[in-house]
């Protein structure tokens, strides 16, 4: 594993907007719908995992999953275990839902998931760090911007296609990084 390099980080960073960002119209976005046929692979954001346990996932990401490579991050997994850790051990619900996450968890294909490395982690948190100053983000959503930046960054290395429904925080990121692409759904 190559080290960090902290300058290069630091003039790439100076590339970063000195405003903050508002979310654009939904025509200039890209969504999945019904003729999204087959393309980039794609990294899932944590929310498609947890809109498809809830049933939120609109038939059309249920088509896209289908017919795309799919990818998972560790960032995904980290999300997810953190919601097991957060469930109340005596909730007469937290027994399906460990199951559930677990389910997804063993299902993913070794090969097919991947971990950030270095660059992509140091750079997250640069990246994070100036999206919470200009977005004037405050402390509980300082930690979703980590994991949203990594994410990015993490499928524009890899030359995949971030799938969520975090419009606000990945609009605003696909911005700042010209170079990612995102597919957007909006829950049912």
């Amino acid at each position: 594993m190559a080290a960090f390099d902290f300058d290069a980080a630091v003039r790439w960073a100076r590339l970063a907007p000195e405003a903050t960002l508002s979310r654009r119209a939904d025509d200039e976005l890209s969504f999945v719908n019904d003729t999204t046929g087959s393309g980039q692979a794609l990294l899932l954001d944590t929310c498609v995992y947890i809109d498809g346990l809830q049933g939120r996932a609109p038939d059309a990401v249920a088509d896209l999953l289908d017919r795309r490579i799919v990818n998972h991050s560790t960032v995904a997994i980290q999300e997810l275990m953190h919601t097991i850790g957060v469930l109340d051990p005596k909730h007469p619900g937290t027994a399906s839902a460990l199951a559930a996450i677990g389910g997804i968890i063993r299902a993913m294909p070794d090969h097919r998931i991947f971990t950030p490395d270095s660059d992509v982690l140091g750079r997250a948190a640069l990246l994070s760090g100036i999206l919470c100053r200009l977005q004037g983000y405050g402390r509980d959503a300082k930690l979703r911007a980590l994991l949203d930046c990594t994410l990015c960054l993490q499928a524009t290395k890899l030359g995949l296609c971030v799938l969520t429904a975090n419009l606000a925080d990945f609009d605003i990121l696909s911005r700042m990084l010209p170079a990612s692409r995102v597919l957007f759904y909006r829950p049912a």
